[in-house]
């Protein structure tokens, strides 16, 4: 398809959300205050006790909620909803103090009693909130008034939850009527009411979400916003992104690698390079063959060439993993990079699945072949490589690629419904990997994708929850030997994020916080 002709495609959908006639072709510029964000894939949802989705996630908790407390700039927490807390002598019972006047976009007012709601409702299993576990050790939550609240542990507590950085406070006026199990399903997730400095406007499904800013947010948590409307819309393929911000109709979209230097000669567009808490994982199905076996899996693992999947699909973008933790880490295990073709033949040798020539292997007359599930429409490059690298050990791999919502419903299916799976596994700031790339008790982690648990690895994570600061690396250290050992997920690599622009968008800040972190300072310019 024609430059052109992407351009006006991404003009129409932008159109539309602004309120706009879509013009033949580029049409006039957007309104001033109008920000425009591409994202590859339909939000999941805006009820963050049900989303896993990583821009979803940001939209919740900078833009349309508020959280009790938020990182700063040095990833420490530091007061916003809740204006101070304070532990008790023991650590065991934490009271926090709301700040006033904060309400919901319906008028209602925030209180401890929208607190108290979340907070039960996101302890409990059946609600499937992703980091349910983060708050096992929460025994009661009392409320004082309106705007104090206490929260009872079974236990001191050595650090402060860090989930109350990322779990958006939700209005119980409008939520406490659904009941738990059914929360995934409430209407609530596809029209919400939010407190944030952003009001949610309209939906239209795989096309766009609009948000305006809210010109009564306190003062005392910020204020109301500069921008006047936040718009994202559904753009999948990199060709129409980038398009799409050369001409003027996107300020923001990820941008392909591959493509990287393309957009950076664009005088009108800036290519932010900054670090995510995003590692991409191969995960396997270990409840059925040929994965259940961990030599075959260990195999799957050597066979990578991981080196080259950065150098080829990210174009230097990325970090081979040699583990679940980025190198970067001060948690994360010594570990070195294993590509060994010869080990890979002789695991599955030794696994019984034999070879003639350059065939594929087969046993007892069965082909050792598998289904990897990806999410997307276009471009898999990083699926190609690994369907190479396991072709030339003789397993046939067909890459099927699923939308956003087909594709979670495979990978979170009991019993499993996939062979293999390519996931980014967004992460947290809270302990490192803990609560991204794997919980017994979670929802969206790679280990939960396949579903794989064992004594020893749960009780290590119920560890880390209890332990102090100091003990905490050895502890990390033994999960990660256990999954270097048992290999439920083969890391491939530790991404970068890749962010084009509009240089009429001042004031952006992008770090581990994510993408929209400075969503309440951005500043529209003259382009």
């Amino acid at each position: 398809m024609p430059h052109r002709t992407r351009a006006s495609i991404t003009w129409a959908m932008v159109a539309l959300a602004v309120g706009l006639a879509a013009p033949s072709c580029y049409g006039p510029p957007k309104p001033a205050g109008t920000v425009v964000f591409a994202s590859g894939a339909d939000l999941e949802s805006a009820n963050p006790l049900v989303t896993v989705h990583g821009l979803s996630r940001q939209v919740q908790r900078f833009a349309l909620f508020t959280t009790l407390a938020r990182y700063d700039s040095l990833l420490a927490p530091e007061p916003y909803l809740a204006r101070e807390w304070s532990w008790s002598t023991d650590r065991s019972t934490l009271t926090l103090r709301l700040h006033g006047g904060a309400t919901w976009h319906d008028g209602v007012p925030t209180t401890a009693h929208d607190v108290a709601f979340t907070l039960l409702a996101a302890r409990d299993p059946r609600t499937g909130y992703s980091r349910s576990a983060d708050l096992s050790s929460m025994d009661t939550v009392s409320i004082a008034d309106d705007s104090t609240l206490t929260i009872e542990f079974d236990g001191p507590q050595p650090r402060f939850p860090l989930v109350l950085c990322e779990l958006p406070i939700l209005p119980s006026h409008l939520l406490s009527s659904v009941a738990h199990s059914d929360m995934r399903r409430a209407p609530f997730n596809l029209a919400p009411v939010g407190n944030g400095p952003f009001r949610f406007v309209e939906r239209i499904p795989g096309q766009r979400w609009v948000f305006e800013r809210n010109l009564t947010f306190p003062a005392a948590l910020g204020g109301p916003p500069t921008i006047e409307r936040f718009v994202i819309v559904v753009v999948d393929e990199p060709t129409t992104k980038l398009a799409g911000l050369t001409s003027g109709d996107l300020d923001f979209a990820g941008i392909a690698p591959t493509m990287a230097s393309l957009a950076a000669r664009d005088p009108t567009v800036r290519v932010m390079d900054y670090p995510i808490l995003l590692t991409t994982a191969l995960v396997f199905n270990t409840h059925r063959p040929p994965f259940d076996d961990v030599r075959v899996r260990t195999a799957v693992n050597a066979s990578l060439d991981r080196e080259r999947i950065v150098r080829a699909a990210l174009a230097g973008y990325g970090t081979p993993a040699a583990g679940p933790v980025p190198a970067e880490s001060p948690l994360a295990r010594a570990a070195t990079l294993i590509h060994d073709v010869r080990l890979a033949d002789s695991l599955l040798d030794a696994a019984g699945w034999h070879r003639r020539g350059a065939g594929p292997r087969t046993r007892n007359g069965v082909t050792l072949r598998a289904e990897l599930l990806t999410v997307g429409s276009g471009d898999n490059a990083a699926e190609q490589l690994i369907q190479a690298d396991l072709g030339a050990r003789g397993i046939e791999i067909a890459i099927r690629q699923l939308e956003m919502g087909a594709f979670l419903t495979r990978a979170r299916s009991k019993p499993k419904a996939f062979d293999l799976l390519l996931t980014g596994i967004p992460g947290d700031l809270s302990l490192s990997f803990l609560g991204a790339l794997y919980d017994g008790r979670q929802r969206g982690g790679a280990m939960d994708y396949g579903d794989y648990h064992t004594p020893e690895l749960d009780s290590l994570f119920v560890r880390a929850r209890r332990v102090g600061e100091v003990e905490l690396p050895s502890v990390f250290t033994a999960i990660q030997d256990v999954l270097a050992r048992d290999l439920p997920a083969a890391w491939v690599y530790h991404s970068r994020g890749l962010q084009g622009v509009s240089r009429r968008i001042e004031q952006v800040t992008i770090d581990l916080r994510g993408e929209l972190a400075s969503i309440a300072r951005w500043r529209t310019g003259l382009r």
